[in-house]
């Protein structure tokens, strides 16, 4: 005979965290937990948002979108904090470090389509995963081409933005 299992240990130890933070669904066995963060509307709102989960976008624009932002925000470190940072073509090293690791992360895509991923899991966060986004090794494929195309194009920008600059400031202000 199966015995009783207390299902309150698994929560955790201190009173006051069983008033926020609880077994999502409230089954503890689920091992997921919702606390205050991930379950809040706003945080749900702009997850949900995200080139990942926004419903309706084809695996390309996906991998557009997250490529984009992927090479724009990988441009500043390398080229403000990179060894080359007071060299006169620092920005021109910059872009290059970005493209060099858009290509590194895009191959690291490839490789994980090809390993047969698993269908995305609901969560406290994304309850409901967008059924067309990842669920076939071509999809995976596709997201990853447009990441590379993306990410490039980002980097780019940034390194036109930044070698501009005083221009752009010259028609702003």
């Amino acid at each position: 005979m199966a015995q009783a299992v207390d299902r309150s240990k698994n929560l955790p130890s201190d009173p006051r965290n069983r008033e926020t933070v609880r077994p999502a669904g409230r089954d503890p066995q689920d091992g997921n937990l919702e606390t205050p963060i991930n379950s809040s509307p706003l945080v749900k709102w702009f997850i949900n948002n995200l080139p990942a989960y926004r419903p309706g976008l084809n695996p390309s624009r996906r991998g557009l979108e997250v490529g984009m932002a992927h090479g724009y925000l990988l441009f500043g470190p390398f080229a403000k904090l990179g060894p080359l940072r007071d060299a006169p073509n620092a920005n021109l090293a910059g872009l290059l470090a970005s493209i060099g690791l858009v290509v590194i992360l895009t191959a690291c895509l490839s490789l994980y389509s090809n390993s047969n991923p698993d269908k995305a899991l609901a969560s406290v966060t994304v309850p409901n995963p967008p059924v067309d986004a990842f669920n076939s090794k071509e999809s995976w494929n596709n997201f990853a081409s447009a990441f590379l195309i993306g990410g490039i194009g980002g980097a780019v920008v940034a390194y036109f933005l930044t070698g501009n600059l005083g221009l752009i400031q010259g028609l702003v202000g």
